[in-house]
């Protein structure tokens, strides 16, 4: 699951609603909340115009451009406000802020990735831009054609340097996409981030092959589909209109599709009913592009076998999944779509030639799903929970964009904002799971259960330490900051779990879980739908790119008090929940970022 590319800025506006529960007005900032106008103005005028205001807060300075990036509004009128900045009119990296302002359009405080001041000691290039193209090509083996100058406040100090797109990348899961960032004084690269979310990441493949041991996922084939319904053909036989087909797929059984027909015996794989959200097929090509892939079309609108002999079996797995997705955040916080925007998700099955992955890919804006590479991973990772983790992957690129803080030579990923990422997929991903209660695919707090590996499982959010392939930690500690991600993400993750179900042994669904706390504490949970509203709610409000498991806990906490109060005993599970897997007030590192 590599982390997406660096976010270029140039990004619209998307005003949207999302459902909360109703909590108690925010403190007020430092230094009073400021007067509201007359007129009140759009909500991204006003948080510019605090921010600015309020530069000593917001580290917000001369020559800065703020653009918005989404505003999130509470039933109560509050609004969140996050932008991008520019700096002398160059892309700020890190520069990222939340603004949050009270239903009268007041400043109540701000949410910030760079803690320190991101003018550069210089603006004058000493690498040309085709120079930084030929560093950046040789660290990814890859072919790049332009550099973007660009302010990186991304390592404790801004600096400048340049942006590159690199193509076709050796380094890269199926020769993808990765975007490089060379310093422009000295050409070191300062990062080089692959712009593809990869369920498998290097270290797991690296793993499973020391262990001589391949992904076979168990499925079974399902029950021949039954009659497709014919609902929705407009009087008179005008197309294309909304139908109701069924698939049988390989993981989750017979299920319902919502497909889009085209003529009385034709129909796309193609769902109107969720922004015409469709899959496709890549036909065995390293496709980022969505529109190169070939529509799934069918005359009765049953769909697939059950089996991998059929091309339109994973796509119906693929498509289930991403609906169940869509569903699951639309009605659960009143998200439309993965940006929030009323749009479409997209898919592309049979990608490439024998890949062993799933991903999210922020260039292309879809999932990807390759058939395996017929020895280490033997299916197509078409899973439920595979799907609802890279989706949550899209929606955390829409909205705190956590970055990692390094990449390796092979990929790997490390550091907390990363580690976190992965663990917000994982806890989202559950609660897929959890939403579609699938009697197929019975939802627990597992990763990748369904997979066929030897442990049972990928990853576990009540013991993540059970994890032997990624060697998940239960616990916090300094070394967390340069942690492997899917080793790290078991932090955050452990958190969650202990403030939805609490400490110790328990059963859910059939499965048993036992999940330890720091120093042997009890933490009672408050029950995995108010966890699960918390921790949304924290990362679309409160988490900027840079945030780490300390700041995790100051949004969680601060999300908490919104909805519940802060004398609530909701607010008070959440610091326990943190405290139990080491993260506390009182060992909050030196800031870094």
């Amino acid at each position: 699951m590599r982390r997406p590319h660096i976010r270029r800025v140039a990004i619209a506006v998307a005003v949207t609603t999302a459902a909360t529960l109703p909590g108690p007005a925010f403190a007020s900032a430092p230094n009073g909340p400021a007067r509201a106008a007359a007129s009140a103005p759009s909500p991204v005028a006003a948080a510019r115009a605090a921010a600015f205001a309020h530069a000593s807060a917001t580290g917000v300075t001369s020559g800065d451009t703020l653009r918005a990036k989404d505003v999130m509004t509470d039933p109560d009128g509050k609004r969140h406000v996050r932008f991008v900045r520019t700096h002398q009119g160059l892309p700020l990296l890190g520069g990222d802020l939340v603004v949050h302002l009270g239903a009268r359009g007041e400043y109540l405080g701000v949410t910030r990735a760079a803690d320190h001041l991101v003018k550069p000691s210089t603006v004058e290039a000493e690498l040309t831009p085709e120079q930084a193209v030929r560093k950046a090509e040789a660290a990814t083996k890859g072919d790049a054609s332009t550099a973007t100058l660009v302010v990186d406040a991304r390592e404790g100090a801004a600096a400048l340097a340049y942006q590159v797109l690199v193509t076709d990348s050796g380094t890269t899961e199926a020769g993808g996409s990765s975007t490089v960032v060379v310093d422009a004084r000295t050409g070191r690269i300062r990062s080089n981030t692959p712009n593809s979310e990869e369920f498998v990441s290097p270290a797991l493949a690296a793993a499973l092959r020391e262990r001589g041991e391949s992904v076979n996922p168990q499925t079974g084939i399902a029950a021949a589909a039954g009659p497709s319904g014919l609902t929705g053909v407009a009087a008179a036989g005008r197309y294309p209109a909304t139908a109701t087909g069924s698939g049988s797929s390989l993981f989750a059984g017979k299920v319902s599709l919502t497909t889009t027909r085209t003529a009385r015996t034709s129909y796309v794989l193609k769902d109107p009913t969720r922004w015409n959200t469709e899959t496709r097929d890549a036909r065995g090509q390293e496709l980022e592009s969505f529109a190169r892939g070939k529509a799934f079309t069918d005359g009765d609108n049953k769909w697939g076998n059950g089996t991998t002999s059929a091309r339109t079996t994973a796509a119906v797995d693929a498509q289930y999944g991403i609906t169940r997705t869509l569903d699951f955040y639309k009605k659960t916080f009143g998200r439309k779509g993965i940006k929030n925007n009323s749009a479409g998700a997209r898919a592309l099955v049979h990608f490439g030639n024998k890949v062993g992955n799933a991903f999210w890919d922020s260039y292309c804006g879809c999932m990807a799903y390759g058939d395996g590479d017929g020895r280490w991973f033997k299916k197509p990772l078409v899973v439920l929970d595979v799907t609802g983790h890279e989706l949550t992957h899209g929606v955390v690129d829409a909205t705190a964009a956590l970055e990692p803080t390094r990449v390796d030579d092979d990929g790997n990923q490390y550091g907390e904002a990363g580690s976190l990422n992965e663990s917000l997929a994982d806890i989202f991903g559950s609660g897929v799971e959890f939403f579609a209660n699938n009697p197929k695919n019975p939802p627990n707090y597992l990763v990748g259960e369904k997979l066929g590996l030897d442990q049972k499982f990928l990853r576990r959010l009540d013991r993540p330490s059970l994890d032997l392939l990624e060697e998940a930690v239960d616990y916090w500690s300094p070394a967390a900051y340069d942690t492997e991600v899917h080793a790290g993400s078991g932090i955050s993750s452990h958190a969650f779990y202990l403030l939805a179900e609490g400490s110790g042994r328990k059963t859910v669904n059939g499965v048993t879980y036992d999940s330890p706390t720091y120093h042997g504490s009890r933490v009672t949970g408050i029950g995995r739908t108010k966890a699960t509203a918390v921790f949304y709610r924290a990362l679309t409000r409160y988490m900027v790119s840079t945030t780490d498991f300390h700041d995790a806990r100051k949004a969680t906490l601060k999300a908490a008090a919104d909805m519940y109060g802060a004398n609530s005993a909701e607010y008070k599970a959440v610091g326990k929940a943190w405290a139990a897997v080491n993260v506390t007030a009182a060992n909050t590192p030196a800031a870094r970022h």
